[in-house]
């Protein structure tokens, strides 16, 4: 009889383990998602704000080459070719180079410039700014604040109230979606 008592106990025990086992799963599967995207890249955090000040020839190593020439060597991708141009996902947008968390999705707008676009950045100095006259134009550069990847520009054509528009790369950009709390 007892047996008998103990056997919806037994059944339900290893169903709780299974969600607690979810959870601590999912945790670590989004973390690990993270790691995953920059396995060779030590210097990646979305915590750590520390400056770097890295050479050119680690960054060479760290970075995939595409992203690496647009953060070291200023490239651009071409208008309406990169992944976050017009995506309007709910979340934030973090450097691709380190991990710096550069804009929220609610300062994203479409901008129909081919690229996406920002009005404010997620946070004070998490952008930098230096002036750019290349290509015979003299323009604001947008470079993150903790590693000094090019991040693409800034120009004064945004929405009010700011009438900022940070026009960036998607290539140098990592989205991390919100998570809803339940």
């Amino acid at each position: 009889m007892k047996k008998i008592a103990l056997l919806p106990v037994l059944l339900f025990v290893p169903f709780f383990v299974f969600l607690g086992m979810a959870g601590a799963v999912k945790t670590s599967q989004s973390k690990a998602m993270t790691e995953e995207k920059h396995p060779a890249n030590p210097y990646y955090s979305r915590t750590d704000t520390t400056k770097l000040d890295l050479p050119d020839s680690v960054w060479k190593k760290v970075l995939p080459p595409d992203l690496y020439e647009v953060a070291r060597h200023a490239a651009t991708e071409r208008a309406f070719t990169g992944k976050y141009w017009d995506y309007d996902g709910i979340g934030t947008y973090y450097c691709a180079a380190c991990g710096n968390a550069l804009f929220s999705s609610d300062a994203k707008f479409a901008s129909s410039c081919g690229w996406p676009s920002f009005f404010e950045t997620a946070r004070r100095n998490s952008v930098i700014y230096r002036k750019d006259t290349s290509h015979g134009m003299v323009r604001t550069e947008a470079l993150c604040g903790r590693c000094g990847a090019h991040l693409g520009h800034l120009f004064d054509d945004g929405p009010p109230p700011i009438g900022k528009r940070y026009c960036m790369n998607s290539i140098v950009l990592d989205f991390e979606p919100e998570r809803k709390v339940r």
